[in-house]
């Protein structure tokens, strides 16, 4: 494990940041990470807000403050299965859901909550959703990612009619109610509460669990060691309207350090208790301290054979008959005594832990998702084994993070000052590759978490293993940015080539599903390296081809009603795919052109994204004669058949277009009044496409083919493509060892420098700003708010500046994700 970089409050003059009992922090499948601290004012003690602050992880200086309007410290944080919307509870049994603000990563509002007025909550959890996967390391090796990636039969906490999982959440209290908030299809919220058992009494700590039959598990305790951890089912249902809840007392134990004599009375308190998995009610964790020191104990639920009494075993058996069990709680393994623990991780991954998954793991030395994090009050982090709880990884993080490398006065300042730097909350990322950690000074860490826990591997053992990580993230939607923390430059080409020829050999189906997704795992790749950064832009110019491409197909129709197999844009495809005609009138003679007809507003409307097309197409054939050694932006269509196929069949459509209404068509500046532009570049486009088609060898474009492109400058004016601007999020800075110090809220503390310097992503300051989406230009100083993404740096005008509904729709494809998958976040116009 190593620091990646650490976020520090600001110094105000009035108020300071500082860390709320209990802190709490959660992180999202999406890369956001939340987490809690108290706003005090200097000048009156009692003046406290309880802050929410969300970051994500990209930019974490951008960071969102919430004033939760929670009067009591906040006790609970969780996120949803979609990273979207999180819920907060505090010591006063308030209950808040908060989503995101027209869908902005740094603006969210409070739209729902519920209470049990002074009834504090100690554990909280949505609802499940009934989807669950496994992660099968033993076929890390399959071409078949239903193999690698198995669904797993798993039935939601609530269904509504026709199955579909009801949404909702569900929380315990301290005194030992469990309530249950459901979300109705109109929005409405339908809550009920009930006791987990008659005899009601503290809850110190509580968790919840999911089992596959639809069932929910609570483990509680009430703080002491000494008394029984007690273990719930609940079952929740919805009767004529009102929420029903049903609980069920289950097999309970008692800490096997209680019943040590050696061990007795030396650790009075529980001070943590956790399932080991969201999905596994089967096995518990638990940490018991004092003052000094801890000692973890995991315990697994086991159906025992129940003996029956020798009077009964001598009569006759009867047929059928089985000899009853008995579910009972078993110790796994116990720790020795430990330093005392001040936050516990568990992992995300839903690794499979069948015994030839177990034994393949250990063979490859493949860690993800194997391990748990303890965090100590001495400021170290340990990484156990989540079944043998055998030392697999430590972190010493008092010296890396609090002072420079052979700062001794800081080791004696910390020695003789305050309580040392230690993690009061501490959570895994979703692939189990890094740990954010927010510290007793409201610091958040971000820490690197080798695959392999630091051991040696080769490097194609190194490149199977991120790739089965990054084939995961694909299938699953969830976000790929803590695999990158391990991805060298040297790394990039061939990750970027295996992840191609895996995805080859899917089925066509699933292909079509991961089409767009695998161009941005592969975007983000390329941006790592300066080698291949240029491939990044190809890769970005993609996504907003393909995206054109369907909704410009989509505004076809079929001549008649009764509708053939194939739409028209399947017959476009097909057409253009067999005649290799180089004259495009030649090409549109084959085509219906009844099924082109269209309005004039949408043409109209969408002219700004035809003409990026046309322009494209220019800049490519232009720059041909120059794509030699110096990898340029462009290089990637050159032998990409099915996207200069695309290109080709959009101008046909263009052209078609350009006869009903000549307003839509691609602008471009001629040498010569008689130019027929259109023509030229779709016959350039056709032979340069040959030269590249799936059905044959490739071949370099000829000699002629490139002497025509060197003219085109001297006969059309090629434009400047605006490519995405570099990206400012801090992936690319982390490529060293040593940890970055970044200040919230200020996004200058960042360190200069990046993995790109080619003059493709220079601006100069004059330079006209570029809405990516829209494809026009914002000018030189943009008045109009704006939105950026996360991942990938794309820009975009927050308001939509269109009055038509061809346009709009174009827009709302893009309201909740950027091209690439990745979120929005607001940005202030300076930084367009």
């Amino acid at each position: 494990m190593e620091l990646a970089y650490v976020c520090e409050w600001e110094k105000r003059p009035k108020s300071t940041h500082c860390p709320s009992i209990p802190l709490v922090c959660s992180w999202s499948c999406r890369n956001l990470v939340a987490f809690t601290t108290d706003l005090k004012n200097e000048d009156d003690d009692k003046d406290v807000s309880h802050m929410i602050h969300i970051i994500d992880t990209e930019h974490p200086w951008d960071v969102y403050s919430i004033n939760s309007g929670h009067t009591e410290v906040i006790s609970c944080l969780e996120w949803d299965q979609s990273g979207s919307r999180l819920l907060s509870a505090d010591g006063d049994g308030q209950i808040k859901c908060w989503s995101m603000s027209d869908h902005l990563v740094n603006s969210w509002e409070s739209v729902l909550s519920s209470s049990l007025d002074g009834d504090p909550i100690v554990a909280l959890s949505w609802l499940h959703n009934g989807v669950k996967l496994a992660l099968h390391v033993e076929m890390s090796g399959s071409t078949n990612f239903g193999e690698k990636f198995s669904r797993v039969k798993f039935s939601p906490s609530l269904t509504l009619f026709g199955g579909k999982p009801m949404e909702g959440w569900m929380a315990v209290t301290v005194s030992g109610l469990v309530t249950v908030s459901l979300l109705k299809p109109g929005g409405a919220l339908l809550t009920a509460s009930e006791s987990l058992c008659r005899l009601r009494g503290r809850v110190a700590l509580a968790d919840i669990a999911f089992t596959g039959g639809g069932n929910i598990v609570v483990a509680a305790t009430d703080g002491s060691s000494s008394s029984p951890v007690q273990f719930y089912k609940v079952v929740v249902s919805v009767v004529s309207e009102k929420c029903r809840i049903d609980t069920e007392l289950l097999p309970s134990l008692f800490l096997r350090c209680t019943t040590d004599p050696l061990r007795r009375e030396k650790y009075p308190a529980v001070t943590h208790l956790k399932f080991l998995t969201r999905e596994n009610s089967e096995q518990v964790l638990l940490c018991a301290s004092n003052q000094s020191g801890s000692i973890v104990e995991c315990w697994s639920l086991r159906k025992e054979g129940l003996p029956v009494n020798n009077i009964f075993q001598h009569r006759s058996p009867v047929v059928g008959e089985k000899q009853p069990t008995i579910l009972k709680w078993r110790i796994l393994t116990t720790t020795n005594d430990l330093e005392r623990v001040s936050a516990i991780a568990l992992p995300k991954l839903p690794i499979s832990i069948s015994n030839t998954d177990l034994k393949v793991a250990s063979d490859t030395k493949f860690c993800p998702g194997l391990g748990l994090a303890l965090a100590f009050h001495d400021g170290s982090i340990q990484i156990l084994h989540r079944l043998s709880l055998h030392t697999m990884g430590v972190f010493y993080g008092s010296s890396s993070s609090n002072q420079r490398p052979g700062d001794e006065s800081a080791i004696k300042r910390q020695r003789t000052g305050g309580p040392a730097l230690h993690f009061k909350a501490l959570q895994f990322s979703w692939t189990s590759l890094a740990l954010a950690g927010v510290d007793n000074h409201g610091k958040l860490h971000m820490l690197r978490v080798s695959p392999s826990m630091g051991q040696v591997l080769e490097m194609n053992t190194t490149l199977r293993h991120l790739l089965f990580l990054l084939e995961y993230c694909m299938v699953t939607g969830y976000d790929w940015w803590d695999v990158l923390l391990h991805v060298q430059p040297s790394m990039v080409h061939n990750l970027v080539e295996k992840l191609h020829e895996e995805y080859m050999r899917q089925n066509q189906a699933l292909q079509q599903v991961l089409a767009t997704r695998i161009v941005a795992v592969k975007a983000s790749l390329c941006k790592l390296s300066t080698a291949t950064a240029a491939r990044a832009c190809d890769f970005h110019a993609k996504l907003l081809l393909i995206a054109i491409s369907s909704t410009l197909k989509s505004l076809l129709r079929p001549h008649v009603l009764n509708t053939p197999d194939k739409t028209p844009g399947d017959r476009l495809t097909e057409i253009c795919a067999k005649n290799t005609d180089t004259d495009i009138d030649k090409v549109m003679i084959n085509l219906k052109t009844e099924e082109f007809v269209l309005d004039g507003p949408p043409l109209q409307s969408l002219q700004q994204l035809i003409q990026w097309v046309g322009d494209f197409v220019l800049y490519l054939l232009a720059n041909l004669p120059n794509q030699g050694s110096m990898v340029r932006p462009g290089f990637g269509f050159m032998r990409d058949g099915a996207s200069l196929g695309m290109l080709r069949e959009m101008l046909v459509m263009i052209r078609i277009w350009g006869l009903l209404k000549p307003g839509c068509l691609p602008t471009f500046t001629a040498t010569s009044d008689n130019q027929d532009s259109m023509q030229l570049l779709f016959r350039l486009l056709t032979k340069l496409w040959l030269c590249s088609r799936d059905d044959g060898p490739p071949q370099d474009p000829d000699e002629s083919l490139i002497d025509e492109c060197c003219l085109l400058p001297s006969q059309l004016l090629v434009p400047s493509m605006d490519w995405l601007p570099v990206n400012d999020g801090i992936i690319v800075k982390l490529q060293g060892k040593h940890p970055l110090r970044l200040q919230f809220g200020k996004a200058s503390s960042l360190p200069g420098g990046g993995a790109t310097t080619l003059e493709v992503f220079t601006r100069s300051p004059g330079s006209q700003k570029m809405d990516n989406l829209r494809c026009v230009h914002m000018g030189v100083c943009p008045t109009e708010e704006s939105k950026a993404c996360t991942r990938c740096g794309c820009v975009t005008m927050l308001r939509s500046p269109n009055k038509t509904n061809a346009m709009k729709q174009w827009e709302q494809r893009w309201i909740k994700n950027c091209l690439c998958g990745g979120l929005w976040r607001r940005i202030p116009p300076i930084l367009t």
